[in-house]
């Protein structure tokens, strides 16, 4: 990978952002969209390609969300939206409950391919992350006979009702729009930067929030009733947070004990994003020596076409009563067809491999901008996963959630495309396209230590 950019930018900026005709139709959104949906930067995109978004003034930017982790792939993959185009003009809609298509079965057998569980699998498909979250309770129920649901704090499960009482950060996701559902039972996450004790070792941090677990089955609910806990192995909304892999073995081996089923959300994490298809494959034996069993999955599986999938053990998930499942429009054709294509396209790009290629240069950046400033807590990237957590005090580690809206703010203006994250709100993530090019890698990465020195600057004189 070169270290440097060429002269050749990818970024190009033709005036004041946004621009004349931008303006006009963020108006005409403002008038016609609900205030409640949130809108990182004043972008009005015109078209893409690869990680690049031109805007409808001619503007070019440099991707860094991906559609909050749905373009793994990148923009307009060719040989993707060619497998949409073929299956538009033979067939829009059938429904799964109505009938069978080809590209419907294709994908469950490409899913079965690459999930990291043993033994005979089987799949539900469905329109979104959320939907795929709510049907792996359903089906969890179901199979044990229980309702209690175990999630962690700092999840994200989705803005169902459903979703939003398993989700965490409460005054963004929630207020207002309780009472929330019940039999969900939240726990501490193991993150480490902001809850692990000097001299403390991993391990024994993990069997610390191991505890955590034991003593909800105490104080809580008893294991005895509960049906499924459902981890992020990285934490997405809530901060790019990694699980330690000695934290979810550990995890594994307390719910198999209690004959509790366990549920990887990879809704963010999946498709290649952390250098592994599944970001629970970093945690050594998964899929050869245990598993988990149920895989929930979004985003990235489709390329931007609204698909998602849950896949787990035959055994369990061919439990509900036929009829129990279902969906108008999960397993569409179009985003099947989507589906298939990118999961080839993922192997045949070497994608995965690209990511790990992608976080060694951001960590690079970061950890260069954290010795810059003391405002940079910590830096984490898990393959092309990445994100600068900001504090006020690196002692205290008091969140600063001033500094990362100004930061999308001054990246904006340099011709990046940007998000926040954390629980506290005080992160940036990178989501970037996983085919990037290196020197826009390192356009991209040089405009953001811009934007972050500028941002800074504002927040030191205001």
């Amino acid at each position: 990978m070169s270290s440097t950019p060429t002269a050749n930018a990818t970024i190009r900026i033709n005036g004041p952002l946004p621009g004349a005709n931008a303006r006009a139709i963020l108006e005409r959104r403002d008038a016609t969209t609900v205030r409640g949906l949130y809108r990182s930067c004043p972008i009005v995109a015109d078209h893409a390609t690869g990680a690049t978004v031109t805007d409808v003034d001619g503007n070019v930017f440099i991707d860094l969300a991906g559609g909050i982790g749905a373009l793994n792939a990148g923009h307009c993959p060719p040989e993707i939206t060619a497998a949409i185009h073929n299956q538009v003009d033979r067939l829009l809609h059938l429904c799964s409950i109505v009938g069978t298509y080809e590209s419907m079965v294709q994908l469950n057998e490409k899913l079965h391919e690459i999930v990291p569980i043993r033994g005979p699998k089987k799949t539900l498909l469905c329109n979104t992350g959320v939907e795929a979250g709510e049907n792996a309770v359903k089906i969890a129920r179901y199979a044990t006979g229980r309702q209690g649901i175990i999630v962690f704090e700092g999840a994200f499960h989705g803005r169902s009702l459903l979703g939003m009482t398993m989700t965490s950060k409460y005054d963004l996701f929630k207020r207002g729009f309780g009472p929330f559902a019940s039999e969900v039972y939240r726990v501490p996450f193991p993150y480490e930067y902001r809850e692990k004790i000097d001299g403390m070792s991993t391990e024994e941090f993990c069997e610390l929030r191991i505890r955590d677990l034991k003593k909800a089955f105490v104080a809580q609910i008893d294991p005895t009733s509960v049906a499924a806990v459902i981890i992020e192995p990285v934490q997405g909304e809530g901060g790019f947070v990694p699980a330690p892999p000695a934290y979810l073995r550990a995890l594994r081996e307390l719910t198999a004990q209690h004959g509790i089923l366990l549920a990887s959300d990879e809704v963010q994490t999946g498709f290649g994003r952390t250098g592994k298809m599944f970001a629970i494959e970093h945690t050594p034996g998964c899929g050869t020596e245990w598993d988990v069993d149920m895989v929930i999955m979004a985003k990235s599986i489709g390329s931007g076409l609204p698909i998602a999938a849950v896949t787990g053990k035959a055994e369990v998930m061919d439990k509900p009563h036929i009829g129990g499942l279902g969906s108008t429009y999960g397993g569409n054709p179009v985003a099947c067809a989507a589906a298939v294509a990118t999961i080839d396209y993922l192997r045949d790009h070497q994608l995965a491999d690209r990511a790990t290629e992608i976080g060694d240069v951001c960590r690079d950046y970061f950890s260069r901008w954290q010795a810059k400033h003391d405002t940079i807590g910590d830096v984490r990237c898990l393959g092309a996963m990445c994100a600068i957590e900001f504090v006020k005090d690196r002692v205290t580690k008091e969140p600063n959630s001033v500094l990362p809206p100004l930061i999308v703010e001054e990246a904006f203006q340099r011709g990046l495309i940007m998000i926040r994250a954390g629980l506290y709100g005080s992160c940036i993530r990178s989501l970037v396209p996983l085919v990037i090019t290196d020197d826009q890698l390192h356009e991209a990465m040089q405009a953001l230590e811009a934007a972050i020195d500028a941002a800074v600057q504002r927040a030191e004189t205001t």
